[in-house]
């Protein structure tokens, strides 16, 4: 069930590029057997791109693992060094853009895309109880909000690898003064709307467009950017 990471990286010249972004999704893992950010992630490269191409965005769908996952995460952030970093995940309990504030330091005891149950019952043993993250989640929110997709600022990202990974990540921003740290997570349905992945609450609450749109909004308003003209046209066109 594991899947072996890749990154993805492409500005038009990484020496002018004025801002860095790194974009991150997972794999599958139990119940979860198709991941709809192994497919939003490149996807969503390839239009924020597009859209700001002095930009550089790097991504990478990481292994739904709690030893290789958070490993990667550091190697990557190291050798990068970013501005600005995005983590998608799913959850069956997203009632549509669901953006954190924050990540716990705890992890239950649920086996990974291995099988592997997490080393500890924290995240970071003697670590602090939460951290918060440092994107402008309600600005983000309104901003989707205000297009029509719907969104809503969590106070709970779960105890799995998804609020793992963004407590690693932003320990490491401790070490990077600036950087913008986030999780979103997206509904699990929409890997397979009405099949195995189907969310709780029944009908998936986004269509793919509106995914790809919201996430482009999402980097925008990171940026303090609107989405250009030509790329909204172009995604309500697709």
């Amino acid at each position: 069930m594991s899947v072996a990471a890749h990154r993805w990286d492409a500005a038009p010249d990484k020496r002018k590029a004025h801002t860095t972004v790194v974009v991150t999704g997972f794999g599958p893992f139990p119940g979860v057997p198709v991941n709809a950010t192994m497919r939003l992630v490149p996807e969503l490269a390839q239009v924020a791109l597009s859209a700001f191409p002095d930009v550089r965005i790097v991504t990478e769908v990481l292994a739904t693992e709690w030893l290789s996952a958070p490993q990667r995460l550091e190697r990557l952030l190291a050798d990068i060094a970013p501005d600005i970093v995005l983590h998608f995940g799913v959850s069956s309990r997203a009632r549509g853009f669901e953006i954190e504030t924050r990540a716990r330091n705890i992890c239950q005891a649920s086996p990974d895309a291995t099988g592997v149950l997490p080393p500890a019952p924290a995240v970071r043993p003697g670590g602090a109880d939460a951290m918060a993250a440092s994107l402008p989640v309600q600005h983000l929110v309104a901003r989707l909000r205000r297009r029509g997709i719907a969104a809503f600022v969590s106070r709970n990202a779960g105890a799995y690898l998804c609020n793992a990974l963004l407590y690693h990540s932003l320990c490491c921003a401790g070490r990077a003064p600036g950087r913008r740290v986030g999780f979103i997570h997206i509904p699990a349905s929409l890997a397979r709307p009405g099949g195995a992945n189907r969310g709780r609450s029944g009908a998936c609450p986004l269509t793919w467009p509106e995914t790809i749109a919201g996430s482009l909004e999402i980097v925008a308003g990171c940026l303090g950017r609107n989405v250009p003209l030509r790329a909204s046209a172009a995604l309500r066109s697709t």
